[in-house]
């Protein structure tokens, strides 16, 4: 072949096998089925906050989802305070949902979305429901990555690629009325690179959350910030009345001071404080979110990866509260938390505990395939409930 003849026929060799690549990547994938596994947790060391005892046996769900691709997404939610919703959850998942999923494209986790609400909605969109959703949609968009060979952040939009990171390190704990236990684990959360770190109050009188809190920044230093969470045991008025002097000791936000139904409240809070109110991780889905954000109820919206619905849902929220000027945070940590706060510009603090893949106090985002949500097999062999 001479060179005009080569230079003829290499385009069109190179659009022959586009044509080819094309056609792979148009074809569809179809889900053929899901797996589930019950799993049961062994008693843990006494933590506690306001209204919650935890340390007593826990477990979760563990969610694979099948592909005629080969391709197996992944996804897991889990509980700590409820020894029954696991095997409720695997139930929705394995008697309602398995059907409404064989034959769909995970192309369309919308579309699997709005099929999955239309077919639930009869027992209702919060609660138990929403968790077997949120745990689908994260198995959906991990075969989806897995598919195009993309961390999930990159394929929703990355803005980022790192969070910072703040250590849910201040629990009440049982014989710690020296705080020698809590002093202790902020002194490793400060080893391990966080800047951030959250403290529990309200499970007692103000003066003992202020003793908490003083004895926070005591250990932590100045330049480290330092939250604040009643979980949803305080009144209006006392909410108004602690948050005052929560602000005054230079807390950076004040989680949950009231509960989720409560959104007047949560606007009457706001009103009265100068600091951020935070909240969002016990509302279900957007609408949810929406009703809070319409009364200026929050500054600081934290979704929760078991109730908010998943990566799908969660970009909408996240656009949302941009749309209202306001900041996010996640309710939980992990790899499926970062792979969506990477995609939403105004997130700002990733909550998560223990050692992490840190610099500088932010955690880079994973670059796994997928959203990198598998559970170990060794893991899921030792406490797989029969």
């Amino acid at each position: 072949m001479n060179r005009r003849s080569f230079l003829q026929a290499a385009p069109l060799a190179g659009l022959s096998r586009g044509f080819a690549v094309a056609a792979e990547a148009r074809k569809q994938i179809k889900i053929t089925g899901i797996e589930t596994d019950l799993l049961r947790l062994p008693p843990a060391p006494f933590t506690g906050d306001a209204i919650h005892d935890f340390g007593a046996a826990s477990g979760g769900v563990v969610l694979r989802i099948l592909t005629d691709a080969g391709i197996t997404g992944w996804g897991y939610t889990n509980f700590q305070a409820i020894a029954g919703a696991p095997k409720v959850v695997q139930t929705i998942l394995e008697q309602e949902i398995k059907a409404i999923l064989i034959g769909q494209d995970p192309a369309f986790p919308k579309r699997i979305r709005a099929d999955l609400w239309r077919a639930l909605e009869y027992q209702g969109m919060q609660g138990l429901t929403q968790f077997a959703l949120s745990v689908v949609d994260i198995a959906i968009w991990d075969i989806l990555g897995k598919s195009a060979g993309l961390p999930v952040y990159k394929m929703l939009g990355a803005c980022r690629d790192r969070m910072p990171a703040y250590a849910m390190c201040g629990w009440y704990r049982e014989n710690d009325k020296d705080h020698s236990q809590y002093k202790r684990t902020i002194n490793e959360t400060l080893e391990q690179g966080y800047r951030a770190f959250k403290v529990k109050v309200g499970r007692y009188g103000l003066d003992d959350d202020v003793e908490r809190i003083e004895v926070g920044r005591k250990t932590a230093g100045k330049d480290i910030k330092i939250m604040v969470d009643a979980n949803q045991v305080f009144t209006r008025p006392e909410a108004i009345r602690r948050g005052r002097v929560y602000q005054q000791l230079g807390c950076f936000w004040f989680e949950e001071p009231l509960p989720p139904y409560d959104l007047d409240g949560f606007a009457e809070i706001a009103r009265e404080l100068d600091m951020r109110v935070a909240t969002g991780e016990n509302l279900y889905n957007k609408t949810a979110f929406m009703q809070l954000l319409e009364r200026k109820g929050v500054d600081v919206v934290q979704p929760d990866n078991r109730r908010a619905g998943g990566p799908s849902e969660w970009m909408e929220i996240g656009a949302l509260s941009d749309g209202f000027g306001l900041e996010l945070a996640s309710h939980g940590g992990g790899p499926v938390n970062m792979n969506i706060l990477c995609a939403i510009p105004n997130a700002i603090y990733m909550e998560t505990g223990g050692k992490q893949n840190m610099v500088k106090g932010e955690v880079l985002a994973p670059e796994a395939p997928g959203m990198s949500s598998e559970v170990a097999k060794d893991y899921i062999a030792k406490y797989r409930v029969s």
